[in-house]
C-alpha cells in the first residue's frame, strides 16, 4: 500500500466499510429456523424463510441483546426507541422480495474502535452506525452451465451491519480494523467470526481525491470480501485504479464492484444503487423495539473484560511490552489463562514469556484451544514462582518440569519437583569441581578464550551444565567459569 501510495503522492485514499456480522442465535432472526452453517442445501427453511404469504415475521429476542452488547462494547449511543424497515430490491435468493433490516432508527448510534498499525500508530475509527437485519440467501453458480442453484438456509439469519465513518485511509488501516472487530465479537462471544464461512463480510467503499480537498471522490463499492487479506488486496487495487483513471483525465463510474482473488483485480457488477433505489418503508408486520434503562445497565454490568481495556491493564499496571499486549489480548482464552496465572504470581513479564511461549507451542502442538487447555493456571505459576526464587533453573523448569506436567495435567508441581529430584545445587566445593573437569577437558579452548574467543565460554557452560545434569544456577556458574580462566592466564 504504501509503495502505491508513493508513486501518487498528491492524491489520498477515503475509505467506509461496511462489515456484515452474522450473530450466533440458534435461530433465524424473524423464525425459528435453524440457523446452523454447513447443513444441506435448503433444509433450514419454513414459509417465513420461503417468504410464503401470510407467513409473519417475530423477532429474535438474543439477537437485539447482541446488537446492545456490541453497542456498549465500541461506545455507541444504544437507540432505546428503534423500528425495523424494508429494503424492496428483487434478487433470485431473496424469496420475499425485501430484505427486513434497519433505516431511519439503527439500533446503535456512533461508537468507535481503536486500531494499532505495525510501526505503533494509533488510530480511531469512527463508526456511523450498526443496525440489525436478516441475510439473504446464497446464489451458486459454478454447479450447472446453464442455471444458477438457489441455497436459501442462509436467508433469514440473524446480521448486524457495522457502517464506518469514510475515514479509513490505507488497506493496512482496514484490516487492522477488520481485525479488531473480529476480536470484539469473539470476545463477546457474539459470533465467531471465521470470514471462511462467511460469519464476516465486508464491502469496501472506496474513493480517492486529492490531497487538501474537503469533497468526497466518487466511490465505488467493492462487495463481499470473505477475508482480511482480501480485503487488504481490494482496497490497494481500487485506489491504485482509480488514481490511474484520475491521471489519464477520465472519471471514476460510481459502481458496484467485484474482487477477483486469483488475479486481484476488481470488475464492474452493476451500477452502484442509492437509497431511493430500495424504496424503503416501517416494516408494517413488527413492533418497535423499546430497550429499558434497566434492561441496558444489566447487559452493560455482564459485559466481559474486553481487549482494549485489557491492553491497558496489561501495559500501565503490569508493565508489560506492547508486544506481549497485542499477543496475550488477541484472543479471550488467552487473556483469560493469563490472567489466572496472575492470580498466584507477580512475576508478570515470567508469566507473560510462559503463555507466549512454552503453553502456546503445546496447545499448538495438541491442535487444542486455550479453552480447551486443561494444565492449571496455578501450577504454571508455581513453576514461574520455584524459577524466580532460584530453587529450579530455567532449562529445568521448561524441559522437565513442564514437560511432565504436561504428561500428567493433574499432577502438583511441588509433587513433581521432589519426583524428578530437581533443584539447583549449593554444594560450591561440588561445582568447583565440574568447573575444573570442564577447563582440564578442553584446554585449547582456554587459549583460544585468552586470545580474545570470548564465545567459548558457552561450550564450557554446556559442559558443566551436563555434570551437574541442569542442577546448577547458570548466571552463577557462568561467572565463576570466566573467574577461573581469567585466573588461568
Amino acid at each position: 500500500m504504501n509503495l502505491i501510495l508513493n508513486n501518487f503522492e498528491q492524491y489520498e485514499a477515503v475509505i467506509g466499510l461496511e462489515v456484515h456480522v452474522q450473530l450466533s442465535t440458534a435461530s433465524k432472526a424473524f423464525c425459528s429456523d435453524s440457523a446452523t452453517f454447513g447443513n444441506l442445501p435448503n433444509q433450514n427453511i419454513s414459509a417465513v424463510s420461503l417468504g410464503l404469504p401470510g407467513a409473519l415475521p417475530i423477532g429474535n429476542e438474543k439477537a437485539i441483546k447482541y446488537a446492545t452488547k456490541l453497542g456498549l462494547a465500541i461506545d455507541s449511543k444504544i437507540n432505546q426507541y428503534n423500528f425495523f424497515d424494508r429494503k424492496n430490491y428483487f434478487y433470485a435468493d431473496l424469496p420475499k422480495g425485501y430484505q427486513i433490516t434497519q433505516d431511519n432508527e439503527p439500533i446503535c448510534l456512533g461508537g468507535k474502535l481503536k486500531i494499532r498499525l505495525e510501526n505503533g500508530t494509533e488510530k480511531d475509527i469512527i463508526l456511523n452506525r450498526i443496525h440489525m437485519e436478516e441475510d439473504a440467501g446464497k446464489s451458486i453458480h459454478d454447479v450447472d452451465l446453464k442455471y444458477s442453484y438457489i441455497d436459501l438456509n442462509r436467508a433469514g439469519v440473524a446480521l448486524l451491519e457495522v457502517v464506518t465513518e469514510p475515514m479509513i485511509s490505507s488497506g493496512d488501516e482496514a484490516a487492522a480494523y477488520l481485525t479488531e472487530l473480529r476480536k470484539l465479537v469473539r470476545y463477546l462471544e457474539i459470533c465467531d467470526g471465521n470470514m471462511e464461512e462467511g460469519s464476516m463480510r465486508c464491502d469496501a467503499n472506496v474513493s480517492v481525491r486529492l490531497k487538501g480537498e474537503t469533497k468526497l471522490g466518487n466511490r465505488c463499492e467493492v462487495k463481499n470480501l470473505n477475508s482480511i487479506k482480501n480485503v487488504q488486496r481490494a482496497i490497494e487495487h481500487e485506489i491504485e485504479r482509480q488514481i490511474n483513471l484520475i491521471n489519464k483525465g477520465e472519471s471514476i463510474a460510481q459502481n458496484t464492484l467485484n474482487f477477483d482473488a486469483v488475479t486481484g483485480k476488481t470488475t464492474p457488477l452493476r451500477s452502484k444503487e442509492m437509497a431511493n433505489d430500495y424504496r424503503y418503508f416501517p416494516e408494517p408486520d413488527l413492533l418497535p423495539i423499546v430497550i429499558s434503562d434497566e434492561y441496558l445497565a444489566q447487559i452493560k454490568a455482564d459485559l466481559p473484560a474486553l481487549p482494549e481495556e485489557l491492553y491497558q491493564k496489561f501495559t500501565q499496571e503490569m508493565s508489560l511490552p506492547s508486544y506481549d499486549a497485542l499477543v496475550l489480548t488477541s484472543e479471550k482464552y488467552v487473556a483469560n489463562y493469563f490472567l489466572e496465572v496472575c492470580n498466584f504470581t507477580k512475576n508478570y513479564k515470567m508469566a507473560s514469556n510462559w503463555v507466549m511461549g512454552a503453553i502456546k507451542s503445546y496447545v499448538n502442538e495438541k491442535q487444542i484451544t486455550f479453552k480447551q487447555l486443561d494444565i492449571p493456571a496455578k501450577e504454571i505459576a508455581s513453576i514461574i514462582n520455584l524459577v524466580e526464587s532460584g530453587t529450579i533453573t530455567n532449562n529445568q523448569a521448561k524441559d522437565k518440569l513442564f514437560v511432565e506436567l504436561c504428561k500428567n495435567p493433574d499432577a502438583i508441581v511441588s509433587d513433581l519437583v521432589k519426583q524428578l529430584n530437581l533443584g539447583v545445587s549449593q554444594n560450591t566445593n561440588e561445582l568447583d569441581g565440574f568447573i575444573l573437569q570442564a577447563i582440564e577437558k578442553f584446554p585449547d579452548k582456554v587459549k583460544e578464550y585468552h586470545n580474545g574467543k570470548k564465545g567459548v565460554i558457552g561450550l564450557f557452560m554446556g559442559e558443566v551444565m551436563k555434570l551437574s545434569h541442569g542442577k546448577v544456577d547458570p548466571k552463577k556458574t557462568n561467572q565463576l567459569i570466566i573467574d577461573k580462566i581469567e585466573s588461568l592466564k
